[in-house]
């Protein structure tokens, strides 16, 4: 009987289905170190517990999206090492701050297949939780991946498309208990921008680049035990191995501290696209468009809802072509919420 596991295939899904996912993790302060040195990241609010205090937090977080890496990172075994792209994301909400010494598990419901037309992939959603020691709901988020299947010849599930929301409403957002910017010091965080010095319709162009390098990309998804084939195996990408889409994620979100470095806490997770893929070597550059803005009852705190694009050169603010297509040099499009002091 084979002990080894070759990983899920499209005809292994079914709807409803719920899946566990191994190996628990406690993050500890390495985490963070490990992040700050792998992507300029830079915002106070998770480089400093003074900081963090002075902000009515117990201590400094570990950064959200680091916290979304571990929690991702549990559900590739099950979910994307048969992979051929992650796709997309919908309805993300960071619920709890996740601090150093905390353990995450994650567990994920299939809510939506759909088969190619060819008849070799097709495409898996669900919809994936990340819990704390104590049982506790820190993140959840929905992913679709199209997936390869073990024999062409299965016969194709009915299809169901989940039903996902465009846009959280600002109601959707959980501020974190104890959370009050009204003493916030724009001295240390870096920049003097508030929540009232955003307009809908603005347009930031973060300035820097980073040229992704293979070695940073393999110590990545190695750090968050992500073992999607595509990023290591390259008979499955003989052109090369594809970055890890998160990687690209926290790299946009670093670069976007210059124009946006009191844009602290992410809590939404509007929708998102790799657009194209990410090969070491190509330099990434960001820049963000401010889609809304809403008020919160928490004292100091005001929610701004950002579009973060990522590109591998080109002008800035270009996105989609006359046929409404991604530009070719478009790697990332992510619309999500964050907390900025008002």
């Amino acid at each position: 009987m084979a002990k080894t596991n070759p990983g899920r295939f499209f005809e292994d899904y079914a709807i409803g289905q719920v899946l566990h996912h191994a190996v628990p993790r406690t993050v500890t302060d390495g985490e963070r170190a490990l992040y700050h040195a792998l992507y300029p990241a830079r915002h106070a609010l998770y480089s400093s517990d003074e900081f963090a205090r002075n902000c009515g937090l117990p201590k400094s977080p570990i950064d959200d999206l680091a916290a979304f890496h571990v929690v991702f990172g549990k559900t590739v075994p099950d979910i994307s090492l048969n992979a051929v792209a992650n796709l997309g994301y919908a309805e993300g909400r960071w619920l709890k701050p996740v601090y150093p010494g905390d353990t995450l598990r994650s567990e994920s419901e299939v809510i939506g297949l759909k088969q190619n037309s060819n008849g070799k992939t097709g495409v898996v959603w669900v919809r994936t939780r990340g819990l704390n020691q104590r049982d506790e709901v820190v993140i959840e988020y929905v992913r679709w991946v199209m997936v390869r299947k073990a024999n062409p010849d299965a016969a194709a599930p009915e299809t169901v498309l989940p039903d996902l929301k465009k846009v959280l409403e600002p109601g959707d957002l959980v501020v974190p208990q104890g959370l009050d910017f009204s003493a916030y010091s724009f001295s240390q965080s870096g920049e003097a921008h508030r929540w009232g010095d955003y307009q809908i319709g603005e347009t930031i162009d973060h300035v820097d680049g980073v040229t992704v390098e293979e070695a940073e990309h393999m110590l990545a998804t190695r750090l968050w035990q992500n073992t999607a084939k595509v990023h290591f195996d390259l008979t499955f990408r003989p052109e090369g191995r594809l970055i890890y889409g998160g990687h690209v994620i926290s790299m946009a979100r670093a670069l976007s501290f210059n124009g946006l470095a009191n844009a602290q806490m992410i809590v939404g997770l509007n929708g998102g696209a790799h657009a194209n893929p990410c090969f070491a070597g190509d330099t990434i550059k960001a820049w963000s468009e401010v889609l809304d803005k809403a008020e919160t009852d928490v004292p100091g705190v005001g929610a701004v809802c950002l579009r973060l694009v990522a590109t591998k050169g080109g002008e800035p603010f270009e996105l989609k072509n006359t046929e409404g297509r991604y530009m070719s040099n478009v790697l990332l499009d992510l619309d999500y919420w964050a907390l900025m002091p008002v």
